[in-house]
């Protein structure tokens, strides 16, 4: 049965890293159809989205997006920092 047939959808965070793509992989093996959701905290390492668009292809993910979130304006982070 196609995942279009069977209508079971996952929505994966999806962050590029290894968890993230182990939990994509697991849907996709049980048959979900898969649609991803990154999010742009305004992170100094761009390579996070940047992979995260890799693995959504490599999964190929019905559809992915990426939600801006102004994290500096809530809390200070090193994550966000200059």
């Amino acid at each position: 049965m196609t995942n279009q047939l069977n209508n079971k959808m996952a929505v994966v965070l999806l962050s590029g890293g290894l968890d993230s793509a182990t939990v994509a992989a697991i849907a996709r093996e049980q048959g979900f159809l898969l649609h991803a959701l990154s999010i742009d905290y305004g992170q100094r390492h761009r390579f996070e989205l940047e992979s995260a668009a890799r693995v959504a292809a490599s999964f190929g993910v019905n559809e992915h997006k990426v939600l801006p979130i102004d994290l500096a304006s809530l809390v200070g982070s090193a994550l966000t920092a200059d």
